[in-house]
């Protein structure tokens, strides 16, 4: 049977944790040699599983669409999405379609009926624990702001001391002053970032609350 191996990072976490591209690459490829499954294609895609508007993706099920393949193989459930919603979709397109989906890691294969009851499990499992990161992520958050600690990006001219808090920088604020100091000339923002350093949108920031 034909196959696509379907490869994804993220852009910021591209090689950790053990799933690395060429990681990815050999666990789809030894699963495609020890159930006799010939790949077709293997799909490299960088970017987040948040959503199926991937372009690799697309292809891929383009191509098991049009019939070109039977089955796509990716090495674990969330290189491939990490949305249940997603998932359901998948699995109803690839019963339509008459193609299965294969994960590496958790040994699941669709093309039967209990295959696709764990891979549903599994989803949504894994939907749960996004869902409980997010929570605790989203209350510790809360707690640094009741405790009048900074949440977020540092502003420029702002820095943290060694409680957490906001406190005023001097070589920042010294760059608040020289962008200041350009606007009132008469100067473009991108002019003015090419004069002092500072990217197009921290100078547009500065300007901005000088405004306010």
């Amino acid at each position: 049977m034909a196959a696509i191996g379907y490869l994804r990072v993220s852009t910021n976490h591209q090689g950790k944790d053990g799933w690395s591209i060429e990681a990815q690459r050999k666990r789809v490829e030894g699963y495609a040699f020890l159930y006799d499954l010939e790949l077709v294609e293997v799909i490299v895609e960088v970017g987040s599983a948040g959503s199926m508007k991937r372009p690799g993706l697309q292809k891929a099920l383009t191509m098991l669409r049009d019939g070109d393949a039977d089955s796509i193989i990716f090495a674990k459930l969330d290189r491939l999405t990490r949305s249940m919603v997603d998932l359901q979709v998948l699995m109803q397109s690839s019963q339509k379609e008459s193609w299965a989906l294969h994960s590496v890691a958790e040994k699941l294969d669709t093309s039967s009926a209990s295959g696709r009851l764990v891979t549903s499990i599994l989803g949504v499992v894994a939907q749960w624990e996004r869902e409980v990161i997010a929570e605790r992520t989203s209350e510790a958050l809360k707690a640094r702001q009741a405790k009048g600690l900074h949440v977020g990006a540092v502003p420029l001219g702002s820095r943290l001391n060694a409680e957490g808090a906001l406190e005023s920088d001097p070589e920042g604020q010294t760059q608040i002053e020289a962008v200041l100091a350009l606007r009132s000339e008469g100067l473009s923002y991108r002019k003015i970032a090419a004069a002092t350093g500072l990217k197009l949108g921290t100078v547009g920031n500065v300007i901005r609350r000088a405004k306010a």
